[in-house]
């Protein structure tokens, strides 16, 4: 235990890995996604923390965030993330900006319950063991045979919730939807996520046909940002059918008005985008609103954090980045049984960068402050 540590380097690597086959959901084509790397050194130890974003965030980590936490102590969470979110009041607390910060709060979690010599989850408090998840991918860019194949894997594998990408081609997206039913059997609940691909009057529509399909989670029907549709919406759904929503919030007060609104069902929210300590925030308030947490992609991330809050549901097991975590980084765990647990053995998050692997797809250099 060492708690007289202070922040003595920040140390920034992003990476570039590229997908399998070209990707694309209901509004967004990709070939390759960027991983940003924080490592924080303090007493001997490193702290460790990620974010799915761009190289122009490593950028800002250097110039205008690693300045405000070098000499701070990082058992001070609280305190260091005041300060980096005040050093973007004149750059934008949103976007790239928060995607920073999330990556360094990562790093300083992390961090500290390496220093406290204790798993992530331990220092936070288990609400539980182990956390559901569900198969997260089924590309609007997949054949009926790609679909079926990844969908149906899951689903042999004993993981009971899939989901699938709907939105880019709403005149083929029914028959997608009864492929994937008849690949996953009745017994596996289905998921549709249109990545707002979709206008209210056409996801009313569509919600219909996907709920006699079994369909119970809609998500991002239409804009993540048109709390009203949403809401329009959620009033309208068939029985048994949830909108869920929240994945690209970057502070507290967009999930506040969220809740407000009455928009959505279950609250998503993105750890790499909201940090740690954000993450935690929206729990709470998700607990006053009385509703569910799931969290968003990133699942070696959130896997501490959706088995320490009491409101978290369950943990999306995301194609991409479940490759991505698993070549990169020692200590990512699989479901069993279609449920995830972390290994509190292992210090903080319990990842370590493989070197080996990581140099092939670096395109930054290292970069210490």
């Amino acid at each position: 235990m060492k708690l007289q540590a202070a922040v003595e380097r920040v140390e920034v690597r992003v990476f570039k890995i590229p997908t399998e086959t070209p990707e694309s959901d209901g509004t967004y084509r990709w070939s390759a996604t960027t991983l940003l790397v924080v490592q924080i050194l303090s007493a001997g130890e490193r702290g460790l923390g990620y974010s799915y974003a761009t190289p122009a965030a490593g950028a800002l980590i250097m110039e205008s965030l690693a300045p405000v936490l070098e000499g701070r102590s990082p058992l001070d969470t609280v305190s260091c993330w005041n300060l980096m979110i005040a050093a973007l009041r004149n750059l934008g607390a949103s976007g790239i900006g928060m995607l920073a910060v999330s990556a360094l709060d990562a790093a300083l979690w992390d961090l500290k319950a390496k220093l406290l010599g204790l798993s992530l989850l331990d220092l936070l408090g288990a609400a539980r063991d182990a956390i559901p998840v569900y198969g997260s991918g089924g590309f609007t860019s997949y054949t009926i045979d790609e679909l079926q194949r990844q969908l149906g894997g899951w689903a042999g594998q004993g993981i009971l919730r899939v989901k699938m990408k709907v939105g880019r081609h709403p005149e083929a997206d029914s028959e997608r939807v009864v492929q994937a039913r008849q690949a996953i059997g009745e017994g596996t609940e289905l998921y549709v996520d249109a990545n707002g691909g979709y206008a209210v009057q056409q996801a009313l529509g569509l919600a219909e046909r996907y709920a006699a399909l079994g369909v119970t989670w809609f998500e991002e029907p239409v804009q993540h940002q048109d709390f009203a549709g949403l809401c329009q919406l959620r009033k309208r759904m068939p029985p048994g059918m949830e909108i869920a929503s929240g994945e690209y919030g970057f502070e507290l007060d967009y999930y506040h008005r969220l809740l407000q609104a009455g928009a959505v069902d279950v609250v998503q929210a993105d750890a790499t985008r909201c940090g740690i300590t954000g993450f935690l925030q929206v729990a709470a308030l998700c607990s006053a609103y009385r509703l569910p947490l799931s969290s968003h992609c990133a699942p070696s991330l959130h896997l501490p954090l959706c088995c320490a809050v009491v409101p978290a549901r369950h943990l999306e097991y995301f194609h991409d980045h479940v490759r991505i975590e698993q070549h990169l980084f020692e200590g990512t765990r699989e479901p069993v049984a279609g449920v995830l647990a972390p290994d509190r053995h292992r210090p903080g998050l319990g990842l370590a960068l493989r070197e080996d692997v990581a140099r092939r797809y670096e395109i930054q250099n290292s970069c210490w402050r």
